[in-house]
């Protein structure tokens, strides 16, 4: 059963697995599907079922994706979930171990870059979607100086707020209120920065 708290990632091979451009790929699309089979991710991805499968494997036997529930009445179709509500890397897991500080890199960089392609899909795709929905987007920049304990606070606030958001929602599709709800990418960064 899906746990309701983040997985930390603090191993070398759990973040070696996740680090990789595909298996992020599958494990975001699982994420929001919340349940499916490796032909259903398959086609989301645009890759084979068998490359599909075996990076499925990959995440399960690290623990980020586990089996679920069989959802259809053959049963002849594996069905994954997220094994937990999300992930999270903090910097005091990989700070001092060089291979766990690469991996983390790697990580962030495959994450950024797939958050980078999805932003510029939208914008892509912007006048396909109504009016309401464009002027919900936001795009925002803030510039304050801040302490490392205010940008730790400031970080603190805002996941809660997100999460907030996200468990509403979710339970709001399971209870059946689906009218008007599409998936919504939220990217927050804060870091310090010199010049400009």
């Amino acid at each position: 059963m899906t746990s309701s708290e983040n997985r930390r990632i603090s191993d070398l091979g759990t973040l070696k697995a996740i680090a990789h451009p595909l298996r992020m790929r599958l494990y975001r699309a699982l994420f929001v599907a919340r349940t499916a089979t490796a032909s259903q991710l398959a086609e989301h991805v645009d890759e084979a079922v068998s490359l599909v499968s075996y990076h499925l494997r990959k995440l399960a036997e690290h623990g980020l994706i586990e089996e679920a529930e069989t959802q259809s009445s053959d049963g002849r179709e594996r069905w994954w979930q997220p094994s937990s509500y999300g992930v999270e890397m903090r910097d005091e897991d990989v700070r001092g171990t060089p291979e766990l500080l690469a991996a983390s890199d790697a990580f962030s960089r495959v994450v950024e870059q797939q958050r980078t392609e999805f932003h510029r899909r939208f914008m892509d795709e912007r006048l396909t979607w109504s009016e309401e929905w464009r002027s919900a987007a936001i795009s925002s920049e803030w510039l304050p100086r801040l302490t490392a304990e205010e940008l730790a606070a400031l970080g603190e606030e805002l996941a809660a707020v997100c999460e907030k958001y996200d468990r509403r929602a979710r339970a709001a599709e399971a209870a059946g209120d689906t009218e008007g709800r599409e998936n919504v990418a939220v990217h927050l960064h804060g870091f310090p920065y010199r010049g400009v």
